[in-house]
């Protein structure tokens, strides 16, 4: 008998045959399973143990492969997690910047994790965000990346559902709609809006929820500026359905799953239809009416405006602009005041501080908040761009990968198919570029925009205007960088610096009973959660 015969034969002998028949016995003593292995015997038992073990190694194998991809060397490394799919879905949803933050610490600022089925390669820092903003239009791609968000919202023809070269021309006709001469404008219906709504402000002291009033004061200073009195005389009930339902569209579920039908979706859908011919009826009721003196965007976008190869844009594309306009800058705006508003009441002294900005600078309190004289107002500034900072309404901000792509200064490669992102906030709250990241310090950019220089010979024009290239290697960039950056910035900074600058006119405000609050990372943009403040008329 061979050496290996008798080892089998004593595990045999000593484990396997006296374990099968414990396995007999125990079950034969169970009434649900005693007819199932009546006529069992150890050898069949042995047998049926050692197929069970093959067929769960196989399972935990199949398991493992698709929990665990393996990652080719020059990948970035994986951030673990347990469940196959979902990936780290459920961390991120409760503590994106706890998530990231942690991650960063354990993989440095180039790593990846899954999303609901997608590897996301983070790219963190100044580096980082340069990597992401300034990536090549044969590399990276926004457009696959956000169209099944965009595109049932916004609708055909404009914004990621056209080449790149389109939307850059697209982008050309809404920064010059929002030329200095229009902002100009602008200003005195923002301040007009600002003082009607809180005329609803009207008892002595207080409480009320600053992000409410916040939203509907953007959706009101937005309308009555970009799209006309019109669209701000509709304001009703049934059009803040109709918003409500077409902002629904963009569920972070669209972003996995396109178009699924669902209740959200189907409500969105007919919202878009609403939304699109409700614009429609304007501008055929102008030009019937042959209304022509208008400041507004619609009104500079059909008469005025023309691709290069000299075609118009159409009334369903000019209408389909009108909802991107409105939907893309709503929530960023609101959300942004919002927290101004809430870091203001944890500092209430800020208060009588930018009053006195007011009394210094423009003459007294009832000097007019012109565009001109808001710019000069640098406390207000800080004001607005800490909260950006801090709070800023967009946390990350991706692009798809066309083609694998090496990370430069490193060893790693984006594989094909994955996509990219920058998450600006980390190194906007992060000491290596700011001294005590956490606090709110808006003296902090008088020193930063000294020690901060910009070159004048680094300008490129994407097609909607000239800028700093080398802004995407700011660790600072709450609007964006690169060919994608925000084109509704100045507007954003002088709608929310003229109603805050109405506000500290008429009233002081603190937290309700001192509570700050958390912020909702269900939604795409972070919003505050149920932020009360106590008021208070001056």
């Amino acid at each position: 008998m061979s050496a290996t015969t008798r080892l089998w034969k004593v595990v045999y002998d000593a484990y396997l045959e006296p374990f099968a028949r414990h396995v007999n016995a125990s079950i034969g003593q169970k009434s649900v399973f005693a007819p199932l292995v009546k006529d069992a015997n150890t050898e069949s038992i042995l047998v049926t143990v050692v197929i069970g073990l093959i067929v769960v190694g196989v399972f935990l194998y199949t398991l493992k492969n698709i929990a665990y991809p393996k990652l080719k060397p020059n990948e970035p490394p994986m951030v673990s997690y347990w469940i196959p799919v979902l990936g780290s879905a459920a961390w991120l949803g409760i503590d994106p910047f706890g998530f990231y933050k942690k991650c960063q610490k354990e993989h440095g600022d180039y790593y990846q994790f899954l999303l609901l089925g997608k590897k996301m390669v983070t790219c963190l820092g100044a580096e980082g965000n340069n990597f992401v903003f300034n990536a090549k239009l044969a590399d990276a791609s926004a457009e696959d990346a956000y169209k099944s968000l965009t595109v049932p919202v916004f609708g055909k023809g404009v914004v990621y559902d056209v080449q790149n070269s389109v939307l850059m021309e697209q982008k050309r006709f809404v920064k010059a709609g929002l030329s200095n001469e229009r902002l100009q404008a602008y200003a005195p219906l923002i301040v007009k809006e600002a003082v009607d709504y809180f005329a609803r402000w009207n008892k002595p002291f207080g409480v009320e929820n600053i992000y409410k009033a916040s939203a509907e004061l953007t959706i009101m200073t937005a309308s009555r500026c970009l799209l006309g009195e019109e669209v701000r005389s509709k304001l009703d009930e049934s059009f803040a359905q109709i918003f409500h339902d077409l902002d629904a569209g963009f569920s972070p579920i669209n972003f996995v799953f396109e178009d699924l039908p669902i209740p959200s979706n189907r409500l969105r859908d007919k919202a878009h239809i609403k939304m699109r011919n409700f614009f429609l009826d304007i501008m055929e009721s102008r030009r019937k009416s042959g209304t022509e003196d208008r400041t507004d965007i619609m009104s500079y976008l059909i008469k005025q405006c023309q691709y290069k190869d000299g075609r118009r844009p159409t009334d369903v594309e000019a209408a389909h602009m009108m909802i991107a306009l409105l939907l893309a800058g709503q929530h960023t705006s609101s959300t942004t005041s919002a927290w101004a508003f809430i870091f203001l009441a944890e500092n209430p002294h800020l208060f009588e501080q930018l009053r006195k900005e007011q009394i210094n600078i423009l003459g007294s309190l009832d000097a007019p908040l012109t565009l001109e004289n808001v710019k000069k107002l640098s406390l207000l500034d800080n004001v607005l761009r800490e909260t950006l900072r801090i709070r800023p309404p967009i946390t990350n901000m991706m692009r798809k990968a066309n083609r694998d792509i090496p990370i430069p200064n490193t060893n790693y490669v984006v594989p094909k198919g994955s996509y990219i992102q920058a998450v600006p906030v980390i190194s906007q709250r992060a000491d290596q570029y700011f001294d005590n990241p956490e606090q709110f310090l808006p003296s902090r950019w008088d020193k930063y925009d000294k020690d901060v220089k910009v070159k004048d010979d680094d300008l490129v024009d994407y097609g909607w205007g000239a800028m700093h290239s080398s802004s995407a290697k700011s660790p600072y960039l709450p609007f964006g960088a690169g060919r994608h950056r925000c084109i509704g910035e100045a507007f954003a900074y002088l709608q929310i610096k003229t109603i805050i600058a109405t506000f500290v006119r008429l009233f002081e405000i603190k937290l309700h009973k001192g509570k700050f609050p958390n912020s909702d990372y269900t939604t795409l943009i972070p919003q505050p959660i149920n932020p009360l403040v106590d008021y208070v008329r001056i």
